[in-house]
């Protein structure tokens, strides 16, 4: 009998399963936007963000590595509202459904970055930002308004520029808040109640600075308000918008007159440097000096034209005897300078002699003719020395061949009557005589026999 076939599933450890899991969630759903509120926040020392992302129905753990977190904006925090794009995953660890976070922003961000493109759209098609219907900014600003926070991080910015540029520069404040419900009305008030008080004389103010710093979108969102940018177009008074960090863009920035990447730029653009206006003042200070030197000297050639037309023949006498004094000086100061030129010529002309003079030519020549005759006593003197030794030398060679050594040791030399050497007993005969050639002397022989 056949047993039956089972159909239980494969077993699977709970590692095999939970990666299962996580290969099915990530590859059934592709990235997505959730929105919720944070807690249980944790930043560790890896750089990571893990924290919960959860709503009034439920909640989701989340995740953000280093390399995504260290280029947001906003850190989050226990209790924000955010928007997240993210993807669907499983930690296997813990069998633990997350959240892959790429992306974060606070919540509403994207609704507030379609408002602020529909208005630009609008403004820049009204015309609002084009170049030409931008007021320049006058060429010194005396007193300029300041619309910003009065304990915010911009006003500080901007008096500390102010300060240390042009300390001579007034400044008003006009307080608002920079952020909430309320900030832009406030603000397009104050930018209102300036160019009023302008108008009414109540103050004199060159120049309008509406600013604040940076901040998320939501932060800045006060000052992309319509009311707000239609209140900077419709001022008398230039203003510069400053508004947020370099990256940030506002509609104020695009509206107004000038717009200044910070607080600290702007107060840079408003403000001339005092070491500048101190140069140009000094030189000013020189010109005018200058030209009253001028206009001095042509009075005082004037006048004494007109004295000369009306000068007593006393005072023309006594001007001419000051001036013969005043030649004569000149003549002896002349007289002297010519003398101490011809003197110091004299004197280099001398020298010039001295070093060209005969008498140190010969001295130099004899010392040469000295240093001559020295080396050649030198080289004679090595000369018969090497001459004498060679000599001895040659003496004694040939001293070692010479036939007088053979006579020397004792020998002789016989010629015949002819002269002839006698080299054989045969060459001589009975009764020859010969001549015998010793060390010292001659002898004569006669032959008795051979």
């Amino acid at each position: 009998m056949q047993r039956p076939v089972s159909d239980t599933p494969p077993t699977l450890t709970v590692g095999q399963l939970n990666r299962e899991a996580r290969r099915l969630l990530e590859s059934h759903f592709d990235f997505l936007w959730v929105e919720g509120e944070i807690s249980n926040f944790a930043a560790p020392s890896s750089g990571h963000w893990y924290f919960t992302l959860k709503d009034s129905a439920a909640q989701v753990r989340c995740a953000m590595f280093r390399n995504r977190n260290q280029h947001m904006r906003v850190t989050p925090e226990n209790g924000m509202a955010i928007r997240l794009r993210c993807r669907v995953s499983l930690y296997e660890g813990r069998g633990e459904f997350q959240l892959i976070v790429e992306y974060l922003e606070h919540a509403g961000a994207g609704a507030l970055q379609a408002a602020f493109e529909r208005l630009r759209d609008k403004l820049q098609a009204e015309g609002l930002f084009a170049a030409a219907r931008k007021r320049p900014l006058p060429a010194q600003v005396d007193r300029l308004g300041v619309i910003t926070s009065p304990t915010g991080a911009a006003i500080h910015d901007v008096l500390t520029v102010l300060r240390r540029r042009c300390p001579a520069m007034e400044v008003l404040l006009l307080p608002v808040p920079v952020q909430g419900e309320t900030a832009a009305g406030e603000i397009r008030a104050a930018i209102e109640r300036a160019n009023r008080w302008q108008a009414q004389g109540l103050v004199q103010l060159d120049a309008l600075l509406v600013t604040r710093g940076g901040g998320s979108l939501e932060d800045l969102w006060a000052f992309n308000e319509e009311i707000v940018a239609r209140a900077i177009v419709a001022s008398s008074l230039p203003v510069v918008s400053a508004v947020g960090h370099e990256i940030d863009l506002s509609i104020a920035d695009m509206v107004a007159d000038q717009r200044a990447a910070t607080p600290s730029a702007a107060a840079e653009l408003l403000s001339p440097d005092q070491r500048e206006w101190s140069a140009r003042l000094a030189q000013l200070e020189q010109n005018l000096a200058s030209r009253i030197q001028i206009r001095l000297r042509q009075a005082k050639r004037e006048l004494l034209h007109l004295g000369e037309r009306l000068r007593h023949p006393g005072h023309l006498l006594r001007e001419q005897a000051q001036r013969l004094d005043d030649l004569e000086q000149r003549l002896r100061r002349a007289q002297r300078t010519l003398l101490r030129d011809q003197r110091s010529r004299l004197l280099l002309l001398e020298s010039r002699l001295q070093a060209r003079s005969p008498e140190t030519r010969l001295r130099n020549l004899q010392e040469q003719v000295a240093r001559l005759e020295q080396r050649q006593q030198r080289g004679m003197g090595s000369k018969l020395q090497d001459a004498a030794t060679r000599l001895a030398h040659m003496a004694q060679l040939l001293d070692s061949v010479s036939p007088l050594a053979t006579l020397n040791r004792g020998y002789s030399i016989l010629t015949d009557g002819a002269g002839q050497v006698v080299r054989d007993a045969e060459e001589v005969n009975p009764g020859d005589l010969l001549d015998a050639r010793l060390a010292r002397g001659r002898l004569r022989l006669e032959v008795k026999q051979r």
